[in-house]
């Protein structure tokens, strides 16, 4: 089968950079991809995508050595096993709240006896390469997101969860979480809650994950030690580039008018 080298990366204890999708199309996929992240995960929870794209850009990523992640609407089996099926590596399951909630995720994603996930890897198996089977309950990560009161209230008892391989804080709904706004990262409520639930993953000897849409942020968490980092999302990278050049061909524009008088 074929090897999760973002997973093994984790368990390591290295660090990953990863993309985030929420545009349904296979060329931004395709092209995220190539530019060398070493995840990529397609967002069907807040993203403008459906199953069906899925299916078109999952395809996309895997013509490289990204690792295909998805991050599912909820914590609904149904929905995890058919992403798995469909070739994804991972998934993130968001507002994770106890033990029980991550121990029903963990499940979905691995085979019996280790859980209940049904047998039907349609692509998964072409994608992944023999051995699929026997393999995929060792390399498929199962993560969870912390991002409630109540998740952070149990967020040992979610960290020590057996077969739980990350923890990814979603920064937004966790200041929600605080009794803050999103945006106030820099708050020590928020700023201390993040460094909790890093050091609950490290106690426990899974990864942490978070999510960010700036490279200053992005750094920043690298050298906290954190195993997975979103640089940001795919429309992020295209507002930003769009706006900076666009405003740049304005002060252009205006600079010619002044000189020529038209």
């Amino acid at each position: 089968m074929r090897e999760n080298k973002a997973l093994a990366t984790w368990r390591s204890g290295g660090s990953t950079v990863g993309g985030w999708l929420s545009i349904g199309n296979a060329y931004t996929a395709e092209t995220m991809a190539s530019l060398g992240f070493d995840w990529l995960c397609v967002d069907l929870q807040h993203g403008m995508l459906s199953y069906d794209d899925l299916t078109y850009m999952l395809p996309a990523i895997s013509t490289t050595d990204s690792v295909p992640l998805v991050r599912v609407p909820w914590n609904e089996p149904y929905e995890i096993m058919k992403a798995l099926d469909a070739g994804a590596y991972g998934v993130i399951v968001p507002m994770v709240n106890n033990r029980e909630e991550a121990a029903r995720a963990v499940s979905a994603c691995r085979y019996p006896p280790d859980g209940l996930r049904s047998f039907g890897p349609i692509r998964a198996a072409m994608y992944a390469g023999r051995g699929y089977t026997g393999e995929a309950n060792s390399q498929i990560a199962c993560i969870a997101m912390v991002e409630t009161a109540e998740g952070i209230e149990n967020l040992d008892e979610i960290a020590s969860t057996p077969g739980l391989d990350a923890i990814y804080i979603g920064p937004a709904d966790l200041a929600f979480a605080l009794g803050l706004k999103p945006g106030q990262d820099d708050n020590p409520k928020h700023v201390e809650t993040v460094d909790k639930i890093l050091s609950a993953c490290r106690e426990h000897g899974i990864a942490a994950g978070i999510h960010t849409g700036s490279l200053v942020r992005t750094q920043q968490y690298l050298e906290q030690g954190f195993n997975l980092v979103t640089l940001g999302t795919d429309g992020g990278f295209l507002a930003r580039a769009a706006a900076t050049d666009l405003a740049a061909a304005r002060q252009t524009a205006e600079a010619a008018r002044e000189q020529t008088g038209y």
